[in-house]
């Protein structure tokens, strides 16, 4: 008996450390993180810093379109726990059931939050909870200042749409190369108020329109992609492109700091454009929902949010972080829109099926160039 106990002590020992072993693994394996975000959208060591901090593990990856990202979403499982969607594809997939709204109690640095611009995104939605605005901005042009004036001299359009949307210019860009975002939804509003429309149009011929318009400068495009835009606009390898604003300013500091000879300018046409808002969302299935929130409280922090801000140069819906941020990218109009500018600025609605059919045909027909 006495050696049946011992051998059962043994065994239970044995168990014993068998399971906590398993619990540590466990633990460990709970430690982790997978943020899915735009490119080029946080400063280099943003994650490291997390990581040192928190322990926690992050696996970060990458896309340069809403519509990528919604696919993700929208066919569940993704495996990720934090996701940064625009205000519009927000309100879509949370309809959907893809998001889970956001316990704000569990975020104390949500207060840092700029409430003017949390509260205009949160109207977007319909909800005061569904993200956290991280970064907000516009859609506009840039383009590289000499090349321009080569071709086009003093007729240069620097302050419209048309200086991309007329084929009179674009024809005379083209040896130079232009580019368009492969985002419909920033695009196509755009093009509705270049034609004097509303941007705020949920009318299909309105989009229609746009779309023969966008199809009538493809000829001269170099292409229509969301991100290859900002290297080679601050290389010289294109000289205009329709650009979200951050990215824009990304490629005039990356010429700039290279010393290239190249000058990037970008600006907000006068025809007006879209303001928008892109969230830290969770979505409803993400798997390490502490950790999740962990990271969108750091990133809510305002040195955090200052140091991004400062890398990617994009507006911050973050209130906290104004006294460390650049004071260029404060007071920089292209950025954070004069009150003269902000009359012109819209924010584009959360499209039905029906319209978001119709956007999807038109713009596989011009982004194809079919």
């Amino acid at each position: 008996m006495k050696f049946v106990k011992s051998k059962q002590i043994v065994v239970g020992l044995a168990a014993s450390a068998l399971a906590t072993g398993l619990a540590t693994v466990t633990a460990s394996a709970e430690e982790v993180l997978n943020v899915y975000n735009w490119s080029d959208y946080i400063a280099e060591d943003t994650i490291a810093n997390f990581e040192a901090e928190t322990g926690i593990k992050v696996t970060y990856d990458m896309y340069d379109s809403n519509e990528v990202l919604e696919a993700k979403m929208l066919a569940g499982s993704s495996g990720y726990d934090v996701v940064v969607p625009t205000g519009d594809f927000l309100a879509r997939g949370r309809e959907a059931g893809a998001y889970q709204d956001l316990d704000l109690s569990r975020i104390a640095n949500y207060a840092n939050q700029d409430m003017g611009v949390q509260g205009f995104a949160n109207q977007q939605i319909g909800i005061d909870n569904a993200g956290a605005v991280y970064m907000w901005g516009t859609t506009g042009v840039a383009y590289n200042v000499d090349m321009i004036a080569e071709r086009l001299g003093d007729d240069a359009p620097t302050d419209s749409w048309a200086l991309i949307l007329d084929p009179k210019y674009a024809s005379k860009l083209a040896d130079c190369g232009v580019a368009i975002l492969d985002a419909p939804t920033d695009v196509l509003p755009n093009v509705i108020a270049y034609q004097g429309g509303d941007g705020t149009s949920m009318n299909g011929k309105d989009f229609e329109s746009a779309g023969d318009v966008l199809n009538a400068v493809r000829p001269h495009l170099r292409y229509v992609h969301s991100s290859q835009s900002i290297n080679d606009i601050a290389n010289g390898d294109i000289c205009a492109a329709i650009m979200w604003s951050g990215d824009a300013f990304q490629a005039a500091y990356r010429a700039e700091e290279a010393e290239n000879g190249h000058t990037i300018e970008y600006y907000i046409p006068k025809e007006g454009t879209n303001l928008w808002f892109d969230h830290f969302a969770i979505p409803a299935d993400a798997k390490n929902l502490d950790n999740a929130y962990t990271f969108i409280n750091y990133m809510l922090r305002g040195d955090v949010a200052a140091a991004n801000v400062n890398y990617v140069w994009y507006a911050s819906g973050n209130e906290a972080a104004k006294s460390d941020i650049d004071p260029e990218i404060l007071e920089h109009p292209g950025i954070y829109p004069t009150a003269e500018a902000q009359k012109n600025l819209f924010v584009v609605p959360v499209y039905d099926a029906r319209l978001d059919r119709t956007v999807t045909r038109v713009w596989s027909r011009f982004s194809s160039g079919s």
